[in-house]
């Protein structure tokens, strides 16, 4: 039990920083150069420098190039025709053909936003380069100068390590107390713990704040590994985050004593609590936005309490948010925290 509190968390919290990203830093494409001139080597030469490309496979032959994609080889191909440089110096136009592995959505729309990207560019420096320098004086630039909020190098690490804190709390918390009374049961000591005088906010006073103050430590320990290892920016009041975390990790306890008391055994206990984690994970906002959702997903997210403590973590680690943002999301908990372990002891009694 000692290793599964405190050391699967932080190796999971390493390991998962790095693995769960949406970056894609190493995309695999074909090049099919038919033209074999110095702007097709010029654009060519774009995509070679980009950090998110490599050049896996060249060819001369559509063909081939559709089985490399088919075997996973590649993931996009760019195919220049014959003609480009020279459409280009007549008809001031021309076009190249670019084939996107979309079996993953998510990755195709980022591999088409980096290719459009690279072309954007590439017909810039072409347009600066064949431009006369007396069109050049009389034309007038925008120049954008992107500032980002919050993140200011995009660093997916930021976004991520917040709601991963939140997960591993959310999964010690929930699977220690969802085995907690099914332990009683199994070994046989719910009956005599039943028959003592031991009144009963005592017994889940008992079960609750020791798994309580457990996860609280977890996430003082995740919050010194994000900071010392992936220099996590933490902006906000800290008392403020752990003020949230302290009712939010009440509604976790309280889920799994449900649980618990729901079950006859920690199989069946463990069972219930991976359903239940599975959708609150996937519907949380840790690796998909909420507003992205369908309508009634959102509706239906309002009963899930990692989205709020998500949001919440980000909001204060990132942004600096004060009481009076987190406040709807904080209510929210409180309201669940009190739902949650009212039923749960209702329950209790209802088994005893």
């Amino acid at each position: 039990m000692m290793p599964i509190i405190f050391v699967v968390p932080i190796v999971q919290l390493i390991i998962l920083v790095h693995a769960a990203t949406f970056e894609m830093k190493d995309i695999r494409m074909s090049v099919i150069d038919l033209d074999m001139s110095q702007s097709s080597r010029q654009m060519i030469s774009k995509f070679q420098g980009s950090p998110f490309f490599r050049i896996a496979h060249t060819s001369f032959s559509y063909r081939e190039a559709g089985n490399e994609m088919k075997k996973g080889n590649v993931d996009v191909i760019l195919q220049i025709p014959l003609g480009f440089e020279k459409n280009l110096a007549k008809e001031k136009k021309s076009k190249v053909q670019i084939v996107i592995n979309a079996i993953n959505g998510t990755s195709a729309g980022l591999v088409s936003a980096y290719s459009l990207m690279i072309l954007q560019d590439f017909n810039r420096a072409l347009i600066v380069e064949w431009m006369s320098p007396a069109t050049m004086a009389a034309t007038r630039n925008i120049k954008v100068i992107p500032l980002y909020w919050y993140n200011p190098k995009l660093n997916y690490k930021t976004f991520m390590v917040p709601g991963i804190l939140v997960l591993l709390v959310t999964i010690i918390g929930l699977l220690l107390s969802g085995m907690n009374i099914v332990r009683e049961k199994e070994i046989g000591t719910i009956e005599q713990i039943n028959v003592t005088p031991i009144r009963k906010i005592q017994f889940i006073a008992g079960k609750l704040i020791p798994f309580w103050i457990i996860a609280l430590f977890e996430l003082t320990f995740g919050l010194v590994v994000g900071k010392l290892l992936f220099n996590i920016p933490m902006i906000g009041n800290l008392w403020l985050i752990f003020l949230s975390a302290g009712i939010y990790i009440f509604v976790i306890l309280g889920f799994g004593l449900l649980i618990s008391t729901m079950t006859n055994t920690q199989q069946q206990s463990m069972l219930v609590a991976f359903f239940f984690m599975v959708i609150f994970i996937l519907m949380s906002g840790l690796f998909t936005s909420i507003e992205s959702m369908p309508n009634w997903a959102q509706q239906l997210d309002r009963l899930n309490p990692i989205a709020y403590f998500i949001r919440i973590m980000r909001m204060v680690m990132l942004k600096g948010s004060s009481f009076q943002d987190i406040q709807e999301s904080l209510y929210s908990l409180v309201v669940y925290a009190f739902g949650i372990i009212s039923i749960a002891i209702w329950r209790y009694r209802k088994v005893t």
